[in-house]
C-alpha cells in the first residue's frame, strides 16, 4: 500500500512541473494571444495546487509535523522550482522517518 506522504511527494512534484510549464505558456497568452495553452495548463496546476495544500495539512495532522516543516513547505509551493528543492530537504527527510 502506498503512503500518503509518497502520494503527496508526486503531487508536489507534478505541481511543480505545471508551475514551471505556466513561464512558457504566458508568454503563449500575452504576447502571441495563445490563450488556450494557458487555460488548460492554468487549470491542471490550479487542481494541482489545492491538492498540495490539502494532502500538506492531511499530513501535517498525521505525521506530526512541525509548524516550521508546513510553513517552508507551504512558501515552497509559491516559487519557481521550490517543491523541488522542498522534496529534497523536507519530504525525503520525512520519508526516511
Amino acid at each position: 500500500m502506498i503512503s500518503i506522504l509518497a502520494i503527496f511527494r508526486k503531487i508536489a512534484f507534478l505541481e511543480g512541473c505545471s508551475f514551471l510549464a505556466l513561464g512558457i505558456t504566458m508568454p503563449l497568452k500575452y504576447k502571441w494571444d495563445m490563450p488556450t495553452p494557458n487555460y488548460w495548463v492554468g487549470m491542471i496546476h490550479g487542481v494541482l495546487f489545492i491538492s498540495y495544500v490539502v494532502f500538506l495539512l492531511v499530513i501535517w495532522r498525521r505525521y506530526r509535523w512541525t509548524f516550521k516543516a508546513i510553513f517552508w513547505s507551504l512558501v515552497a509551493s509559491l516559487v519557481p522550482f521550490g517543491t523541488f528543492v522542498a522534496d529534497k530537504l523536507i519530504f525525503s527527510v520525512a520519508a526516511e522517518k
